[in-house]
């Protein structure tokens, strides 16, 4: 009878596995790529929310590929840094798959994911835009066409991305989309 138990629980297993991983990736949009990972499939967190930071990435060369793309496009530098242990983080990138929003990113910004780790990787990248330490996940980074720093105010605040509500979110890209948009 012991052994019956542990065929079971053992088949269950495999059968939620199975199932689990059917959907694990996802194409998204490819704006929602970091420029040196365009092929690569993004990983589902079991909520179904995107995983797009990736600890194995070289963050200075994707920003380095983020900048130079975004200055032979005209777009706007868009650098999410977050992780995927964090909610807000997962959230934001959630919001940037739907069409209305990937439509707005495609059009006006060149996004690049960074990994943070649990707070303490990539800080070197943190300290060029003035900021010592990550105080919050995500941090969201908005460049001008010629890299001046749009959100300094506001960049360390969507810590709270997946209480706001999707409306206010856009209107807040949206903003800092225009030509027009002013340093914080």
């Amino acid at each position: 009878m012991r052994q019956f138990k542990w065929i079971i629980t053992g088949l269950a297993a495999l059968v939620m596995m199975a199932g689990c991983s059917a959907n694990y990736t996802s194409k998204a949009p490819q704006a929602y790529f970091s420029p040196l990972s365009q092929t690569r499939p993004i990983p589902r967190h079991i909520s179904g929310e995107p995983m797009p930071f990736f600890a194995g990435d070289d963050a200075k060369a994707d920003l380095q590929s983020t900048f130079a793309a975004a200055q032979i496009s005209g777009k706007k530098p868009l650098i999410i840094m977050g992780a995927n242990w964090c909610h807000d983080s997962r959230a934001l990138a959630a919001h940037f798959e739907t069409p209305r929003f990937a439509a707005l990113i495609e059009h006006h910004y060149q996004p690049v994911y960074i990994d943070v780790g649990m707070k303490n990787r990539n800080l070197d990248i943190a300290r060029r835009f003035g900021y010592n330490s990550i105080d919050g996940t995500p941090t969201v980074i908005i460049l001008s066409d010629d890299q001046t720093f749009l959100n300094q105010k506001t960049a360390p605040t969507w810590r709270n991305a997946a209480s706001r509500s999707a409306d206010d979110v856009y209107a807040y890209f949206r903003y800092f989309s225009q030509e027009n948009a002013r340093a914080e």
